[in-house]
């Protein structure tokens, strides 16, 4: 009988072996101190292969913040459905975020504090990823704006008088979508460590601390300072 041949794994599969080993060890042990040693070791892999696969320990770090920015990103879009209400379409959008974040804890410390750390070329490629979920949720903000308009349009209209928009100024909508992603991040880190902290209940906090003040603002009643501090 003839011997019996090891099928050899797909280089795309092994590469995702070696991705998850250094995502967990540079999340764990962090940059500075985590070695290429560890790394192939986790992954059952010899240290060669990993610099044949992935160049260096900065090339490797750098393919592990690509991959989890992509796939924090690529969650938070497909968590929201077109066609419900602003408020539904930003729920939907903070639910699937912190779902992400707390399946993937090493990830995520990957991204928030190692890769803004150690350097501008891993702190630009997070800054990417931000400014793209930041644009996401402006567009939810500013999707809200509109449709607080509408009603108010035509209850002005019924009552004689001129129909006015709320006047939510772009750079308003702007500041708040930082606010909200900022926001986000931080409460994204602290319920990653802090026990009994559901996703869903760190979704709820920021809504119902993000969705009233947006609700009074789209009502056109803000808060303003006082003339003289």
């Amino acid at each position: 009988m003839g011997s019996v041949k090891t099928r050899r794994m797909p280089r795309a599969v092994r590469e995702q072996q070696m991705l998850d080993a250094a995502v967990k060890t540079f999340g764990r042990r962090g940059y500075t101190a985590a070695s290429m040693d560890e790394i192939a070791e986790l992954a059952g892999v010899s240290k060669p292969l990993v610099y044949l696969y992935l160049n260096s320990k900065e090339d490797l770090f750098t393919a592990c913040i690509r991959r989890e920015a992509a796939a924090l990103t690529a969650a938070v879009r497909s968590g929201v459905r077109a066609g419900l209400r602003a408020d539904r379409q930003l729920w939907e959008g903070l639910r699937a975020f912190f779902a992400h974040t707390a399946r993937n804890p090493d990830g995520w410390t990957v991204l928030h504090l190692q890769a803004r750390t150690h350097g501008e070329p891993f702190a630009a490629e997070v800054t990417a990823m931000r400014e793209e979920i930041v644009a996401f949720v402006t567009e939810l903000i500013a999707l809200a704006a509109r449709e607080a308009a509408l009603p108010e349009a035509v209850g002005c209209a019924r009552a004689g008088r001129d129909p006015h928009e709320p006047d939510l100024p772009e750079r308003d909508v702007a500041g708040l979508a930082e606010a909200l992603v900022g926001a986000a991040e931080s409460l994204a880190a602290w319920a990653n460590v802090t026990p009994g902290v559901s996703a869903r209940q760190a979704a709820a906090t920021l809504m119902n601390f993000a969705w009233a003040g947006l609700g009074n603002l789209m009502e056109g009643r803000s808060w303003s300072p006082p003339d003289r501090d």
